[in-house]
């Protein structure tokens, strides 16, 4: 359980664009793909069975870029509790040289599967993502 998630992504033939680097549009393929891997390894058997998650907003910062072939490492963090269906990921992207290429808070939403709906986040839900100190609901 950890509020921090990190993968790594190599740029593929695919993921570039006529400027010879990652396409803008992959860099927020590649977050959503980062938040559901966090997802999937650290909520409860339950949770992912019951709840989906979809964005509501994304801020974005570009810095840099990488070409075909070149790996990044991405970190996916949750730096505090849920307010009401709704809570930050902070992303941050690096080079082979630690160079931070794209940072990023994106708002994500919960929704019950079964109904549609958005949903208050429960305490149990958010615990396993939660810095250390924990949360407590507002």
């Amino acid at each position: 359980m950890s509020n921090a998630f990190s993968q790594d992504f190599v740029a593929g033939p695919e993921h570039i664009d006529a400027n010879g680097h990652v396409n803008n549009a992959v860099w927020v393929r590649w977050m959503e793909d980062l938040a559901t891997a966090h997802w999937n390894a650290t909520a409860r058997p339950e949770d992912v069975a019951s709840y989906a998650w979809v964005v509501t907003r994304h801020e974005i910062d570009y810095r840099g870029n990488v070409g075909e072939g070149e790996t990044v490492t991405a970190t996916t963090e949750i730096l505090q509790g849920p307010r009401g269906a709704r809570f930050d990921r902070h992303f941050s992207f690096v080079d082979a040289a630690g160079r931070e290429l794209v940072r990023a808070v994106t708002t994500w939403a919960m929704v019950d599967k079964a109904s549609g709906k958005l949903l208050r986040v429960p305490s149990e839900v958010a615990a396993p993502f939660m810095p250390a100190g924990g949360w407590m609901p507002a």
